[in-house]
């Protein structure tokens, strides 16, 4: 199939059937579109939506999410997960926001923190009506099936191949309606499981659909077994009813987040316990549960103390507080720690 062919039938059905409701689309900025973007990665759009709607009410502009402090604006992302995202998107808010625009240029893009060269070229496309190319998960996914592309699609040699037959079908003109053409495609009927290929535009010329093999492509990426983890998560409440938190590092999982102390085993205890000046009047034990990530399975056990009320040389400035369970705004929390302290809340 020409090029052009290709657009003219996937900009036809997308006149027709494509998606120009959602929230990100009215209007349609370079801010707006940006965060939803980094938003979308990795995430569905079901369940991007709130949190998108929360988010531009909050920050309807890049100055308010550069003047925001960052445990704020973890706290509404706090669900969404690959919190390096939010991280990134507040550094790359206060980098704009000095520059006094918005960079309309692919270099000056993917020069800032958290854009990769297929959301930079989302946003030049769909915001600024710029030809890029795009190659976002769903677009990978209709392309590998349209060409019968073997191999796992995050491989170099894969991507190198996707990368130039992207950049063949996207056109000069129509380009924000045919990058979101593509990804309503791949979202919506060329979708990874029971995809509706009677219903597709490119059906015709489709080499996976001819060949009876579109359930096999793309191909997966290989299996590994992921790890265990285990650890014991540390719910010391107070008189007042309130939870010890702490503050974890900046950088890897839940970085930046608001968390409960965790330790290796129970045998650990009494040694944190003794090394925090906790005194302890009830413990209890509740089962083992599980979060996976992308790349390991967490096995934590809560045991939940009951606590005297401590004089104050058990926090450390800006690194430990004491907080109040549905009291508290704007306190990032890590989402099966945020379900616990709810779980916790109606006992």
């Amino acid at each position: 199939m020409r090029p052009i062919t290709f657009q003219q039938n996937l900009l036809n059905w997308f006149d027709q059937f494509g998606r120009k409701d959602l929230p990100w689309q009215h209007p349609v900025t370079a801010y707006r579109v940006w965060i939803s973007e980094i938003m979308l990665q990795q995430t569905q759009v079901v369940t991007v939506i709130p949190y998108y709607n929360n988010f531009i009410q909050q920050y309807p502009d890049v100055k308010a999410l550069a003047n925001a402090p960052l445990d704020e604006v973890l706290s509404l992302w706090a669900g969404l997960g690959y919190y390096a995202r939010a991280r990134n998107l507040h550094k790359t808010a206060v980098i704009i926001n000095k520059l006094n625009r918005f960079p309309d240029s692919l270099e000056e893009l993917i020069a800032l923190p958290g854009i990769g060269v297929s959301t930079a070229g989302a946003i030049l496309s769909i915001a600024f009506n710029n030809s890029q190319p795009i190659l976002d998960g769903n677009v990978r996914r209709v392309l590998a099936r349209f060409h019968v592309i073997q191999g796992w699609t995050g491989s170099t040699k894969v991507n190198k191949q996707l990368w130039k037959i992207s950049k063949q079908y996207t056109p000069e003109i129509r380009v924000a309606d045919y990058t979101q053409a593509i990804m309503d495609l791949g979202a919506t009927l060329c979708t990874r499981a029971k995809p509706r290929c009677n219903e597709c535009p490119l059906q015709s010329e489709c080499m996976a659909l001819a060949q009876q093999r579109v359930d096999e492509l793309p191909t997966p990426k290989p299996r590994k077994k992921i790890p265990v983890k285990q650890r014991v998560f540390i719910i010391a409440i107070n008189a007042d009813q309130q939870i010890l938190l702490e503050k974890r590092a900046p950088t890897g999982i839940w970085g930046g987040l608001w968390s409960v102390p965790e330790i290796e085993n129970q045998t650990e205890l009494d040694a944190w316990l003794l090394k925090q000046a906790i005194v302890v009047t009830k413990q209890q034990s509740l089962p083992t549960r599980r979060h996976t990530f992308s790349h390991y399975h967490l096995d934590y056990q809560p045991i939940v103390l009951n606590v005297e009320n401590l004089i104050n040389n058990v926090l450390e400035a800006e690194t430990t507080l004491w907080y109040k369970h549905r009291h508290c705004k704007n306190i990032a929390l890590p989402a099966p720690v945020k379900q616990l302290f709810d779980e916790l809340s109606k006992d």
